[in-house]
Parts: structure tokens; sequence; C-alpha cells
């Protein structure tokens, strides 16, 4: 059987199908699942910035610093009895370490300096195995500038960087000006890899009620392609782990995102949608796929047609984009 392993963040894995992060591993035995079925490693649902600061105003508001009569006071829950979520959080990487043979990857979201230091050798101290940091930073006035962002993001992975030991991995956005140069400006400031792409949940309005709602919108294959484009890209120019994030729902799509350059393929919504025997089946047809084309492993199929070793570099360029429009045909039936 063809050779599937691969290198992920430093380590090797048994092969390249890493779920990546969603409300699934919430459940403590979920992950246990996605093991059996196949998973390479795990990557936990992430620990918001937000939760944590919650958390934190509710312990002062209510157990430090109780503005209340002096007999409620006494009615207050005891602090030694509290679990934040981040208690919730670390347990549940203390366990996963304990029950798993693959690493545990934990994911921390958000965008500010203070505080995510202290966080990061927490997360280290539980035992994860890797931190991916999946910085969100959204520059809602005009006086924020790209390079601004950029430097903002250098500067937490940099704090980061600077207190733990385990490799981090940075999940971007697709809302680059110039992806490849602040790709290489992660590496150079200590990034082990980067994970393409972050899909954000956009609000929507609901007509019926005018109101601003909520929803989770699933991605499908489509979603893929731009992340594959990139990647194609930036194999050759960076030596970090290229991981493949949104709109991998099946083998084909692996692939896709494998011969583009990615060292790993993540999946969320396929997995969401169809549980923990996908992997098994995706793993299954990767493998008779690569014995039908006479692949004896991952690393000879791994980039193979990124910009740098396809026959034809501009497939990846601008001018896709007028060959794509030149051949677009109209259905049957519709005229104009």
């Amino acid at each position: 059987m063809p050779d599937l392993t691969t290198r992920y963040l430093g380590m090797t894995l048994k092969n390249p199908i890493v779920p990546s992060s969603t409300p699934l591993t919430r459940d403590p035995d979920a992950p246990l699942h996605l093991e059996d079925a196949g998973a390479a490693a795990i990557v936990m649902h992430s620990l918001f910035e937000e939760d944590v600061r919650n958390d934190e105003r509710m312990i002062d508001r209510f157990l430090i610093h109780p503005d209340a009569f002096g007999e409620a006071s006494g009615h207050l829950p005891f602090s030694s009895g509290y679990e934040s979520k981040l208690d919730r959080y670390l347990a549940q990487i203390e366990y996963l370490k304990g029950r798993l043979g693959i690493p545990v990857v934990a994911s921390l979201n958000g965008d500010s300096l203070s505080g995510w230091v202290e966080l990061g050798r927490e997360l280290e101290a539980a035992g994860a195995d890797a931190l991916e940091l999946n910085a969100w930073h959204m520059p809602g006035t005009v006086f924020e500038t790209a390079g601004g962002v950029e430097d903002r993001y250098i500067a937490l992975l940099t704090e980061l960087k600077a207190v733990v030991r385990i490799p981090i991995c940075f999940k971007l956005s697709p809302f680059f000006s110039a992806l490849p140069n602040f790709v290489r400006r992660a590496e150079k400031a200590g990034a082990a890899g980067v994970s393409l792409f972050n899909r954000f949940f956009q609000p929507d309005i609901d007509l019926a009620s005018m109101t601003v709602v909520d929803r989770a919108q699933l991605s499908t294959s489509a979603d893929g392609l731009l992340a594959m484009r990139w990647i194609a890209i930036l194999r050759g120019q960076t030596s970090i782990t290229l991981a493949a994030s949104g709109g991998i729902h099946n083998a084909p799509d692996s692939l896709k995102m494998m011969l583009a350059g990615a060292d790993v393929t993540h999946i969320a919504s396929s997995l969401l949608l169809n549980g923990p025997s996908l992997i098994s089946q995706m793993l299954h047809d990767i493998e008779h796929w690569l014995v039908e084309h006479e692949y004896q492993s991952l690393a000879q199929l791994k980039g193979s047609m990124s910009q740098r070793n396809h026959p034809n570099p501009s497939a990846f360029a601008r001018s896709a984009y007028l060959s794509a429009i030149d051949t677009f045909t109209p259905p049957a039936g519709v005229r104009y």
C-alpha cells in the first residue's frame, strides 16, 4: 500500500486527514471516535478570547469583588468551585492526551496581545502538542491600514513564540493584499505553518423580523478552490507546513490540495454532515487513487502540480481568469 505519512508542524503524521476546529471536540469522547476512524491528529474547538475575558470579569464581579450587601455576599458561590471555560479547555487537553495516541492541537481565537502569552503557557503545560493561532481582527475603521493589521498579527506571534516551545500554526483569512509576503514574515517570526483559509460566519438580515441574524454556513467543495490556488503559489516559496482548510469534503478534494502542495487537509463541515466514518472512506479512496495512478507515497504526489512544478505556471495566475471567462458556455435554452 502507498505510504500516506506526511509532515505537519514538525510532526510526522500517519496520513494527511486532520479534523479541524469544530464543536465535536467539546464532547469528551468524540475525538476518540475520530482517531478510531483514522484521523492523524486533532485540532480542538477554539478557545475564544471573548469567553476568557467574560469569565475573568464574572469572577472579578461576583467572586472577588462582589458589589453586594454584607449578608447577601455570604450566599455567593465559593470561588474555588467555579470552573471557567479556560479550566474546562485545559482539562479537556489533559483528558485527550491521556486517551489519544495522535497529536492534540489547541486552538486560540483572538487578536489582542494582552493575556495571550499566559494562555499559551497554560495550553502548553496542559499537554498540547501544537497551537493553532486563529488570529481574527476586523479592521472596521478608515484609520487602520493593511500594514498595521499585519504588524498586529506578527507581534502576537512573536510574543507567543517567546514563551512557548510547541509549534505554532497561523490560521489565516484570505483577506491579505500580499499573502506570500505575509507568510514569509510569519515564517521568519517563528511560525511552523499556516492554515489556509479561515471561513468566517457572515451575519445575515432576516427580512421578516428585520433583524441581523447569525447562521452557521457549512462549506461546499467549491469553497476550497481559493485555498488550493494559494497553496499552489506558496509551495516552494516557504518551508513551513501548508495546511488546507475549508471545502474539503471527500478524497478528490483532499488529493487536489496535496497535488497543489498541501501537507495536510483539514475537514470540518463534511465531518459534521457525515460523522467519523467519512475519514475511513476518504483514506480508502485516497489509497485507491494512489495505487491506480502508480504513486508510491504522498511525498511523491505532494506539490507536483504547484505553480513552481506545473508546466504552465500561468494556470494559477491572472491569465487563468481570462481563460475561465472565455470558456464559459451559457446553459441550453438561455438567450442573451
